[in-house]
C-alpha cells in the first residue's frame, strides 16, 4: 500500500499573503485542522488550527474587539506558517510514511509530485482508518483468535487447515509479540461466531488459543 492510496486529494489550500481571519474561516467552513499554503503551485508552509489559536488573543486580553479584528485582518499566513512542512512523495510505502511521521512527530504528511506540486495529504485518522483497522479486522464481523506456541510448529499451516477444514473464511491475519509465553503471537479473524470446532483443533495440537474481543 503506498501514499497515494490512503492520501486525501484535492486538498484545500490557500497562498500565503491570507489573513488569519480568513484562513480561519475558511477551515471551519471546510471542517479541517490544517492548511497548506501554496505560491504560483509551489508549496511555501502549513499552518495548523493549533498554530492559529497561538496568534489569537485570549479571552483575557485587554484588547478591543475592533484591535483583534484589526490584528486577524492585517496578519498574513506568511508571517506565522510552519516554512518546512514534512513532505513524501504519492509513491512512497505508508510503512515508510508512517516512520516519517514518527520521527518527525508530526499529525500529517503533505504529498508532493516531482514537480512541486501539492497532490494530497495523510493525517493521523488516515493511517488508523484506511491501515490498521483493515489490518486488525477493526470493524469488521466474525470472530478475532490468538493462537499462541512457544515451538517452531509450523503455526500457520495449523490455522489455515483448522480454518478451511471448518469452511471458515479468513478475514485478517497478523503477528504480534508475545507477553504471555515468549513465542510466537497469530491473531486470525475469521467470518464466524462459533469457533468452537476451531479452537479445540489447536488446542489438541498443544496450541494456547484465546478468543479476543472486537
Amino acid at each position: 500500500m503506498y501514499v497515494k492510496d490512503i492520501m486525501t486529494m484535492n486538498v484545500v489550500n490557500v497562498p500565503s499573503n491570507t489573513t488569519v481571519s480568513d484562513a480561519k474561516k475558511i477551515m471551519d467552513a471546510h471542517k479541517i485542522r490544517r492548511l497548506p499554503i501554496v505560491d504560483r503551485g509551489k508549496l511555501v508552509g502549513i499552518v495548523t488550527e493549533h498554530r492559529l489559536e497561538a496568534y489569537t488573543p485570549s479571552k483575557a486580553t485587554s484588547l478591543s474587539v475592533w484591535e483583534i479584528g484589526y490584528l486577524l485582518g492585517n496578519t498574513t499566513l506568511k508571517e506565522i506558517m510552519e516554512k518546512n512542512p514534512v513532505s513524501v512523495t504519492p509513491e512512497m510505502t505508508v510503512e515508510e510514511a508512517l516512520a516519517t511521521a514518527q520521527d518527525r512527530k508530526v499529525g500529517s504528511l503533505l504529498a508532493i509530485e516531482k514537480s512541486g506540486q501539492l497532490v494530497g495529504i495523510v493525517t493521523t485518522n488516515d493511517f488508523f482508518y484506511k491501515v490498521a483497522n483493515p489490518t486488525l479486522g477493526i470493524g469488521m464481523p466474525g470472530t478475532r483468535v490468538e493462537v499462541m506456541s512457544k515451538t517452531d510448529k509450523p503455526i500457520l499451516e495449523d490455522i489455515s487447515k483448522a480454518t478451511s477444514q471448518k469452511g471458515m473464511k479468513i478475514l485478517t491475519l497478523h503477528m504480534i509479540s508475545s507477553t504471555e509465553i515468549g513465542g510466537k503471537d497469530i491473531v486470525v479473524q475469521v467470518d464466524t461466531e462459533n469457533v468452537d470446532k476451531m479452537v479445540k483443533e489447536l488446542k489438541d495440537k498443544d496450541y494456547e488459543v484465546l478468543v479476543r474481543k472486537r
